[in-house]
């Protein structure tokens, strides 16, 4: 078998279904650039990125932020470009151009969306700011592009600095969510990390999806018995994973099943029932490909 390089393997995803996935970035970026120009910067809500550092420059020095958008985007193409390489800045070059002029496309729409869009209790804005910046963002991510920005700031700390792209993203937008409070005041802080909150959470859930299932691992002295019960009963599929003990150094089996969120409580009492000494850890599963699944409703006894 051909061994692939990492080169043509990255090559293969990222042209992939390309016009589809491009047209989801189109419609994620539009929505997070309305989302941009009709709750966030009227409200200075700060809440990371260098959109955030956008609203911040805005109030200190006065500049647009659609320009400050396109400076920032320009020169951190190229910083990239320089200290991460082309292929590395070549997943990030359509985002990084496309935000900043969707940004100044959705101006005119966002103006005259204002007067329909206005709210008695702020709350609701934080709501819709928080769910719309979350799904436009999680369409993106899943579609295989970032919006650039920060995120090529993060793979750079990523790299010389030897920190985590999650702690630098996390690191980093907490400081410009700090200035922003400093600027803005405490209110407007807490409104911006709400947003955050809420925006996290959504991606999250688009990209891996809610879980639906339940992933069992099973120590018990009755394997053959449990295995039976999955296989006869639930028909579903199971896999055998060998173990040794780490205290007494024991050989046994640990089994392994996916199981429907529904017949949670029916599989963890059955197994109890089998052998109530049986050791078992469960987890949330979001997606299952492939193997055996359950596809019968389970009756219940």
């Amino acid at each position: 078998m051909e061994l692939f390089k990492t080169s043509k393997i990255k090559d293969l995803v990222y042209h992939k279904n390309y016009i589809p996935r491009f047209l989801v970035l189109l419609i994620g970026v539009t929505i997070l650039a309305l989302n941009y120009n009709l709750f966030l910067v009227p409200n200075n809500l700060v809440i990371g990125g260098t959109s955030g550092l956008a609203i911040i420059c805005q109030k200190m020095f006065g500049l647009n932020p659609n320009i400050f958008l396109y400076i920032a985007s320009i020169l951190l193409l190229i910083v990239s470009f320089i200290f991460l390489g082309r292929e590395e800045t070549t997943t990030t070059i359509i985002g990084s151009l496309l935000y900043p002029i969707m940004v100044s496309a959705t101006v005119p729409l966002a103006s005259f969306l204002k007067e329909y869009v206005i709210f008695d209790n702020f709350i609701i804005v934080i709501l819709i700011a928080g769910l719309l910046n979350g799904f436009a963002n999680g369409i993106i991510y899943k579609s295989g592009f970032t919006t650039g920005g920060s995120d090529i700031l993060m793979k750079m700390i990523n790299k010389y600095a030897k920190i985590p792209e999650g702690k630098s993203v996390l690191y980093t937008n907490i400081l410009i969510i700090l200035a922003g409070g400093f600027i803005f005041g405490i209110n407007k802080m807490v409104y911006a990390i709400m947003i955050l909150f809420i925006s996290t959470s959504l991606v999250d859930r688009i990209l891996i999806g809610i879980s639906n299932s339940k992933l069992f691992f099973i120590y018990t002295e009755k394997t053959k018995e449990v295995k039976n019960f999955i296989i006869d009963d639930l028909k579903s599929g199971v896999t055998l994973l060998d173990t040794k003990g780490g205290y007494r150094e024991k050989s046994g089996k640990l089994l392994m099943c996916v199981v429907p969120t529904k017949d949670y409580y029916y599989f963890k009492e059955s197994v109890l029932a089998i052998d109530s000494k049986a050791f078992f850890i469960i987890n949330d599963c979001y997606e299952v490909h492939g193997g055996v699944k359950n596809t019968q409703r389970l009756l219940k006894k």
